[in-house]
């Protein structure tokens, strides 16, 4: 298949898609993981601290994308870090799992974020603010 911008390389596709795969975790396998291994997880959330308080996976630490560098010893070279942001369009999660993986860390990345995970059922944390109170 040819189209004036781009060339289809099933091959390349192939290797690709394998590779992506090896990456990420679906909101069903994370749900599993807490229930079941959640001490060999670390689970991060890099949106924005009300978009975090106002609702969070389990277990989740918040770790904003724009200091995550700051704040490394928040995670665990013997630890998978499974990383999310907002939704399936975000590239949040996926600027930060590239930065934990330049300083050596395990990470994946949460597909279609903490959006899909609300949407699912899937427990969440909320926590009150001044304003709840």
């Amino acid at each position: 298949m040819k189209n004036k911008n781009y060339t289809f390389d099933s091959n390349k596709a192939k290797e690709f898609f394998l590779e992506k795969i090896s990456f990420e975790v679906g909101p069903r396998e994370l749900e599993e993981f807490i229930k079941n291994d959640i001490e060999s997880f670390n689970i991060v959330d890099v949106r924005k601290y009300d978009d975090y308080i106002d609702g969070h996976i389990p277990f989740a630490i918040h770790v904003p994308l724009d200091s995550i560098e700051e704040h490394l010893v928040m995670f665990d070279k013997d630890k998978v870090n499974i990383v999310y942001s907002y939704c399936p369009y975000c590239k949040k999660a996926l600027y930060a799992a590239h930065i934990i993986a330049s300083k050596g860390y395990p990470v994946m990345t949460l597909c279609g974020g903490y959006k899909i995970w609300h949407e699912i059922g899937f427990d969440t944390i909320k926590i009150a603010s001044e304003d709840d109170k």
